[in-house]
């Protein structure tokens, strides 16, 4: 790759929070620190009547609250001179024959080609409307200069998945489509490719040899918030697991690749998919466990419960907790469980990997000195912290023989001396150089969604008898300890200390 990338026009759909607090202060930080990305033109476009000056400043207060770089008045002014706002109706063809127009003044004055790419910032309603608008302006025919990004949720469920990816399809290729899942954007997510495939001494014990399970949690301490009436239709399951959840059990359970190749790690991450063996509508009640949280205490703080937040039904029955048992039927991995977990209102904020080691398979030590006995187990901290921890056994100083568990830790910061850059200004560099590995498939979204159908069309049938059926500020209703208690299993603590 040379040096210096083509000229970028980056288009935005909509100016709201996600434009405000994400995508703004990371096309920011891109420009501070990537002398590669510094010809570009950002277009924002929304319906509301503003200028460009007006636009700047408010998404100056964006770039200074959630930038990760020191912001003065000069490197802003160098950077939000390329910003542009353009007022339009996103379902209106004049809307989009002005923004071909602009795209073309810049090229005239720079007299080169630009790269375009067209950033849905907008409801899930639209995904459907604009790329359609921008195959009618002819902005989407160029497979080479045009990528389209597409924030989740890519459908509501498998059909409405289908109907807009065949709607997408029709407007850009296939090549052209970056269906973006920020948690892939995280460095600790993307180091479990090299943590596995770099290491001799890792990939050898990466199977159902060695494992005994895998726990996957992603907790929030936070409620819903604003996002009361968005959640209503979505609930944790489409939220959380059928994405977010589901990149990281591919990354964990996926075979070794031939090459980096990104429609080879891609497809790699759907074998696994396919690979999970179905929830049938008998299995949902053995297999997966759904919650709501009522009122509680965090950090010593009364909060409500979910159906007294804005925009829920004081008689919803949307689940804001979801623990689940998976099995993945292949020679890695057969009979080793997959737990996930995750949930709103519950002890902390912590999103963690756990490989949990089987036992020795004989136990030479006296007991006395195995009182504290735990299985090793690999610990993949995402956030808040990014680390990887190794649990193991060791003696104990002194003349008894007691075993003691110990941790090995890596830690990100400390390591590199660094901060990771943000998950959002990884990936909108990907788009850029037009690299697709870290971005969802078609096949990849629909093979997800075909395996929690099941699911949904069960919950859909029984409506929840106990909810309310956990308390804010815990980690969830019990019936997902038994999920894994039947086996002898248990979640491990968080890694992480709050802070």
């Amino acid at each position: 790759m040379s040096s210096q990338l083509e000229p970028t026009i980056f288009v935005i759909f909509g100016g709201g929070d996600l434009t405000w607090r994400k995508l703004i202060p990371s096309l920011f930080d891109l420009n501070q620190d990537r002398e590669a990305f510094q010809h570009f033109e950002i277009i924002i476009i929304d319906i509301v009547a503003l200028d460009d000056k007006s636009l700047c400043n408010h998404l100056h207060k964006g770039v200074v609250k959630f930038s990760k770089n020191k912001v003065n008045l000069e490197n802003w002014n160098n950077f939000s001179k390329h910003i542009h706002y353009l007022q339009g109706d996103f379902q209106q063809l004049k809307t989009y024959k002005s923004l071909s127009l602009k795209c073309k003044n810049f090229e005239d004055a720079r007299e080169s080609k630009f790269n375009y790419i067209f950033y849905m910032a907008t409801p899930p309603s639209l995904f459907e409307i604009i790329p359609a608008y921008l195959k009618k302006s002819g902005l989407s025919q160029d497979k080479q200069r045009s990528r389209l990004v597409v924030e989740k949720p890519i459908g509501h469920d498998l059909d409405s998945a289908k109907k807009l990816n065949l709607i997408l399809l029709e407007c850009f290729d296939e090549s052209q489509i970056f269906r973006i899942d920020h948690y892939l954007g995280k460095e600790t997510v993307q180091n479990i490719l090299a943590f596995r495939f770099a290491n001799p001494f890792f990939e050898p014990i990466w199977d159902r040899r060695y494992v005994n399970y895998v726990t996957i949690t992603v907790a929030e301490e936070v409620g819903v918030e604003h996002r009361g009436v968005y959640y209503e239709h979505a609930g944790a399951l489409r939220d959380m697991i059928q994405n977010h959840l589901m990149q990281l059990l591919c990354l964990v359970a996926m075979e070794p690749m031939g090459s980096f190749d990104a429609n080879e790690i891609r497809s790699k991450k759907v074998d696994v998919i396919h690979a999970i063996r179905p929830i049938t509508h008998a299995m949902v009640h053995a297999h997966v466990i759904r919650g709501q949280y009522n009122e509680g205490w965090i950090e010593g703080k009364k909060v409500p419960g979910y159906r007294e937040e804005h925009g829920v039904s004081p008689h919803s029955e949307t689940e804001t907790f979801v623990a689940m048992k998976l099995l993945i039927d292949n020679w890695r991995w057969q009979d080793v469980p997959f737990y996930l977990r995750t949930g709103k209102r519950l002890t902390q904020s912590y999103s963690e990997i756990a490989i949990h080691f089987k036992s020795v398979p004989h136990q030479l030590f006296p007991p006395e000195a195995t009182l504290d006995w735990h299985p090793a187990n690999l610990i993949i901290a995402i956030q808040p912290n990014e680390e990887i921890i190794l649990r193991f056994q060791a003696k104990h100083p002194g003349p008894d023989m007691h075993l003691k568990n110990v941790e090995m830790q890596f830690n990100y910061e400390k390591a590199f001396d660094t901060k990771s850059p943000e998950a959002y200004e990884t990936l909108l560099w990907d788009v850029i150089k037009n690299d697709p590995t870290l971005f969802m498939r078609q096949d990849q979204v629909e093979a997800s969604w075909q395996l929690f159908m099941p699911i949904l069309e069960m919950w859909a049938e029984s409506p929840p008898s106990d909810f309310p059926n956990y308390a804010a500020g815990t980690m969830g209703p019990e019936p997902s300890n038994w999920l894994l208690a039947q086996q002898g299993h248990c979640w491990p603590l968080s890694s992480q200390s709050k802070k």
